[in-house]
């Protein structure tokens, strides 16, 4: 995730009064409170052996260093430093991993003792208090919620039972596309895709109800708000004090929260009521209904409807952003390798059958070099370039150094699918006959055995969208290139194709994909 720069944060709303007293009170806590705190806990690590990292300046530590790109900042620093490096961001001890093999110890070898979340107040208030999957602290609770959440929703029976969402919502696509008469911008068709599945699933019928008829756009916006939020850094993440909370008071990051919760909650509040009134509910067409389950689950098992509403968040936020990111990063790296697309399309096409118009789900299985065009993007794309943060729950050694206990740790996804180390000298390439059989690479898979290629996490925090997300991905990507064949628009050259990217939780993009899709015919 990324952080905001301190100006920003420290900027306050036009409407504020006056603050310049409490601004002035906030300037002098800070710097005192952060300077007692470093102190007591410099003297507690002066017997530990530190990993080493970058100077620190006065108060905010290196949180300079980070800037709008933190993955690729902190892979530089890391290239200085080492793969295990120490950052003070604030007041707040941070260990950031750009290696396998330092990955390996936090997510192998004391996985048990690193697997917890820091309390962060932005998530904790979007989780309803850290009741979700994602940002829930590591404990029984944690265990049962996230079993509950793989089986329902995102493990082999709700990816089996989507299919009918999944068809559904790629036919849309697939009609839209054809109906277009020259360049389109894909990113809106792709997210579209992604978010209906995710929805029919965890709602049933009643996201697609007369109910909610008018409002999915008011629901997108505050969605993508909450998943900014959820990645944004707060001066009370860097200073855990009474000085951090009055700062992001005083920004007006508290009351920006409060709104984005109060909107999100509102769209929450409406689904269940839709699913507790027997004479609202539509009869299910097809997918699953994690609110259903859930309600029913919650019932037998004293959960709040708080409960059901941080899961709910968990399937939009993990399920939908993600899944539409990895396949415009794809369709990116195909449009600018003409001989890549090429042979996926002919590989897709040799193995659809018959007078079929679609890929079918049976037709996944036989398609080996796009699971290796899919593996390739994630490797250099992962859609969260920062796995989320986690806390070690104890003193621990990663890659031959101390980390004391409450420290945070970052892993660096996308520095690791990059490293020359694992990848050879042609690891910036996007190149997908590095999966094939009997390669180097041939074997490295992205579910959590090889800590060199890992967009999902490993451990006990893998994230448990990745049978979902890669279903979404390989059939949605397959009927796009089955269907149509794809060029840029007149003018534009492969090479200049953007590959800039933007984002908080997740990189996307900093520029719309647009290409000219057109009918392939059988």
């Amino acid at each position: 995730s990324s952080t905001s720069s301190v100006s920003e944060l420290a900027k306050p709303p036009a409407e504020t009064m006056d603050i310049s007293l409490p601004l002035l009170l906030v300037g002098i806590l800070i710097p005192v409170v952060s300077y007692l705190l470093v102190t007591k806990r410099s003297a507690e690590e002066g017997r530990l052996k530190l990993p080493p990292g970058p100077k620190r300046v006065p108060v905010l530590g290196n949180l300079h260093q980070l800037g709008p790109l933190p993955h690729r900042n902190l892979r530089d620093l890391a290239g200085r430093h080492g793969p295990v490096m120490l950052l003070r961001l604030g007041a707040v001890t941070t260990v950031v991993v750009s290696s396998a093999a330092a990955a390996r110890d936090v997510m192998k070898a004391h996985d048990a003792d690193c697997c917890s979340r820091p309390a962060s107040p932005g998530p904790a208030r979007l989780s309803y208090g850290r009741k979700s999957v994602s940002f829930s602290p590591y404990g029984a609770y944690w265990r049962d919620m996230r079993g509950l959440f793989a089986a329902e929703l995102l493990g082999a029976r709700g990816v089996g039972a989507a299919w009918a969402a999944r068809r559904e919502q790629v036919d849309r696509l697939m009609a839209a596309l054809g109906d277009a008469a020259g360049p389109v911008s894909l990113d809106e068709h792709v997210f579209r895709v992604a978010d209906g599945v995710i929805a029919t699933v965890a709602y049933g019928s009643v996201y697609g109800a007369e109910a909610f008829a008018g409002k999915y756009e008011r629901f997108q916006h505050v969605l993508q708000e909450a998943v900014d939020m959820s990645a944004s850094f707060s001066a009370e993440d860097f200073f855990p004090n009474a000085a951090g909370r009055l700062l992001d008071r005083l920004a007006g990051i508290v009351a920006r929260r409060e709104r984005i919760f109060r909107d999100l909650d509102g769209f929450f509040e409406e689904v269940l009521e839709q699913h507790l009134d027997p004479a609202r509910r539509r009869p299910e067409s097809g997918g699953g209904d994690l609110v259903g389950a859930l309600v029913r689950i919650c019932e037998e098992h004293g959960f709040t409807r708080d409960h059901v509403k941080a899961v709910l968040l968990d399937a939009f936020i993990g399920g939908v952003d993600t899944s539409s990111v990895t396949i415009l990063w794809a369709m990116s790296e195909l449009i600018r390798k003409p001989q890549v697309l090429k042979k996926a399309q002919e590989e897709i096409r040799a193995a659809v059958t018959g007078n079929e118009q679609r890929v079918q789900p049976d037709d996944l299985p036989k398609l080996t070099y796009l699971k290796m065009v899919v593996k390739e993007t994630l490797r250099l794309h992962p859609p969260i370039t920062l796995l989320l943060p986690r806390e070690t729950l104890r003193r621990v050694e990663i890659g031959g150094y101390d980390v004391p206990a409450g420290s945070r740790v970052l892993v660096n996804a996308w520095a690791i699918g990059r490293d020359p180390a694992s990848w050879g000298q042609d690891a910036e390439v996007f190149e997908p006959e590095r999966f094939e059989a009997g390669g180097r690479q041939g074997k490295v898979d992205f579910r959590g055995a090889h800590l060199e290629l890992m967009p999902f996490g490993a451990g006990r925090r893998m994230c448990p969208a990745l049978a979902m997300g890669v279903a979404n991905v390989e059939f949605t990507l397959a009927n796009m290139l089955y269907g149509f064949e794809w060029e840029l628009p007149e003018g534009t050259l492969a090479e200049k194709v953007s590959m800039e990217e933007a984002g908080r939780l997740t990189f996307h993009r900093k520029t719309p994909l647009v290409l000219v899709p057109t009918p392939y015919v059988v």
